[in-house]
């Protein structure tokens, strides 16, 4: 059993930046963390994925370039640093982690643990 616990979020405008944390209560040096959004009547979407165990990460083609997933393993705790937000950005934001390996790291079905959420605004 992991619980994870997420901080941050908020609003920001156009262009700005944020950083979401999520951290977990035991060791996840051998997970995947990941970061998963959802806006309203939308599908939940993954958004950013790190194998903490080989270091690979995936982003979805919408946020190549602007958003970054990193872990600290010290603390238990993974970062989506976002940066160059647009208002399609605007979701509720979820971190999931999983042990063992998965061919689909964004995809929702692949994780077993779930945080409880934050919601970030874009304004435009």
């Amino acid at each position: 059993q992991v619980q994870l616990v997420q901080f941050g979020g908020g609003s920001v405008e156009t262009g700005g930046s944020l950083r979401i944390s999520c951290a977990a209560s035991r060791n996840t040096s051998r997970y995947y963390m990941a970061w998963f959004r959802q806006a309203p009547g939308k599908e939940r979407e993954g958004v950013a994925a790190r194998d903490n165990f080989g270091g690979t990460t995936y982003y979805a083609d919408s946020v190549k370039g602007r958003f970054a997933i990193s872990q600290d393993n010290a603390k238990n705790t993974v970062y989506l640093q976002m940066n160059s937000l647009k208002p399609e950005d605007t979701a509720m934001y979820y971190c999931a982690s999983r042990s063992g390996t998965t061919w689909y790291p964004l995809s929702q079905d692949s994780y077993h643990y779930w945080g409880q959420g934050t919601q970030v605004t874009v304004s435009s």
